[in-house]
């Protein structure tokens, strides 16, 4: 993790109003602590510990060649290279909808602006609303309802056109 993802989360906790967070992943550990005036931060970075080798099983693969992955992957990032990304600011669970009553934020084919809530993200039993930070029409969906999500997974293509 990078000095600039820590004071990003740093930035987001502050936003959110929690009191304390700590996240672990393999090979760091942070705890953000926040108060009405001021915010702690510890950044514990652990060394690389040795892995066992994994063995993996071959698995059937379908014979597909070259040429054809190429003209496919190609074409789909031609395709989607006009449209902007909205990525998951934390990692969680998306929601779709406010509550399981309620209809969904956004669907393919709504046009959203600037600071429209797309999405819920829940983490550590806070909902976080993920706005959108541009405006345009949602032409695709690229993660389904109450998935989780990691850090920076893009979440929807927004046309701006």
């Amino acid at each position: 993790m990078e000095l600039k993802e820590i004071q990003n989360l740093i930035k987001f906790v502050a936003k959110s109003g929690a009191s304390e967070v700590k996240l672990e992943m393999e090979d760091i550990k942070i705890t953000i602590k926040t108060g009405s005036s001021k915010t702690e931060t510890t950044v514990y970075q652990q060394a690389a510990m040795p892995q066992m080798p994994v063995v993996q099983q071959p698995i059937a693969q379908p014979v597909v060649s070259n040429e054809e992955v190429q003209v496919t992957s190609e074409s789909e990032s031609s395709e989607d290279s006009k449209y902007i990304v909205i990525k998951s600011p934390i990692i969680g669970t998306l929601y779709r909808k406010p509550s399981p009553d309620k209809p969904l934020f956004v669907k393919v084919g709504d046009t959203v602006e600037v600071g429209d809530t797309v999405c819920i993200i829940e983490a550590m039993k806070l909902f976080n609303e993920v706005e959108s930070e541009v405006a345009g029409k949602i032409v695709k969906i690229l993660i389904e309802d109450s998935s989780p999500v990691e850090f920076d997974q893009p979440l929807f293509l927004v046309d701006p056109s």
